[in-house]
């Protein structure tokens, strides 16, 4: 898989410089059926990095640009009336795609919030009791302004859980910033950018993730780590068991995409940050800094098994 992996990353890189492992990680929640949460200051490449990701994989994109008037239909879709049948028909709303853009979430009300949680969990809509299944690969890239507050409702800890992973673009550095001028200076290269693998390649390299071994010290030491967060006095709410199994799908796709067919500690230790710290809730408040040392913390703490992991039985 490593071959297909440099192919996308580079294809990405054609468009987003000095990002590959923001990149990386993507791929890897694509992978593990996960979701993302892309939390940064505006310009920094958020939806440009979503929409050369779906170009490079060849699959549909849609996007919704949340607002605090929308309602959850805008979402999901209703049904209308149409003279010409007689009959309200189906108006499907932009879930119905293979990559989500939603474009600062928490811009809309927590009611509209809420209408992406039955799609992101269980990869259905029901609308006026109908349930619709959403078309596989279904994943949702979000994206959050951290710094301006005027006008947003922040999202519920139960909504914020259902993300795989929170991520942050960064600035760029100096000679990245000039590469992009460069770059950017003849033409926007996303519009050229070509796909580089079909859908039904990425359904395999999800199916391949999959068949990931885990060694059970390798399980015992991703237990270890989220009991950790549930006895640090600053924490009133630590990693549930839904947060470890997502770490470790995202663990066991970041092996895969190394051409490993079993997991390392040193996989947990690369994603572990950006899996667990946002389900972390303080009891005196915190800020996501915070959260992230904290997990550092943490796993510098946690005794790494040491063992053949590929060893089966």
């Amino acid at each position: 898989m490593r071959d297909e992996v440099r192919k996308i990353i580079d294809n990405v890189g054609q468009v987003i410089i000095g990002k590959e492992e923001v990149a990386k990680k993507l791929l890897a929640a694509i992978l593990a059926d996960g979701h993302v949460l892309l939390e940064d200051v505006p310009g920094t490449g958020k939806t440009k990095l979503a929409k050369s990701l779906a170009a490079s994989l060849g699959i549909q994109m849609g996007r919704i640009q949340f607002t605090p008037d929308m309602l959850p239909a805008d979402i999901t879709g209703l049904h209308v009336y149409s003279r010409q049948s007689e009959s309200f028909e189906l108006k499907k709303g932009p879930v119905f795609t293979n990559i989500l853009l939603a474009d600062e979430i928490n811009r809309a009300t927590p009611r509209t919030q809420a209408g992406l949680l039955e799609c992101m969990e269980e990869r259905q809509v029901t609308i006026d009791g109908e349930t619709l299944e959403l078309e596989r690969p279904f994943f949702v890239i979000a994206t959050q302004n951290p710094v301006e507050t005027a006008g947003t409702f922040p999202l519920p800890e139960a909504q914020t859980d259902r993300f795989m992973m929170k991520l942050a673009m960064g600035f760029p550095s100096r000679e990245e910033e000039a590469a992009i001028l460069q770059t950017y200076s003849r033409e926007d290269p996303l519009e050229k950018l070509q796909a580089v693998m079909t859908k039904e390649e990425l359904l395999s390299m999800k199916e391949e993730a999959k068949r990931v071994y885990v060694h059970p010290l390798v399980a015992g030491y991703l237990a270890d780590i989220a009991a950790a967060t549930r006895k640090k006095e600053r924490v009133a709410m630590g990693v549930s068991p839904r947060g470890t199994l997502a770490l470790m799908r995202a663990t066991k796709a970041l092996a895969c995409m190394e051409g490993r067919d079993y997991l390392i500690p040193d996989d947990v230790k690369a994603l572990a940050c950006d899996v667990l710290s946002h389900r972390l809730v303080f009891a005196y408040g915190g800020r996501q800094e915070e959260a992230r040392a904290l997990m550092e913390e943490i796993l510098s703490q946690t005794p790494v098994p040491v063992e053949d992991f590929g060893r089966r039985g």
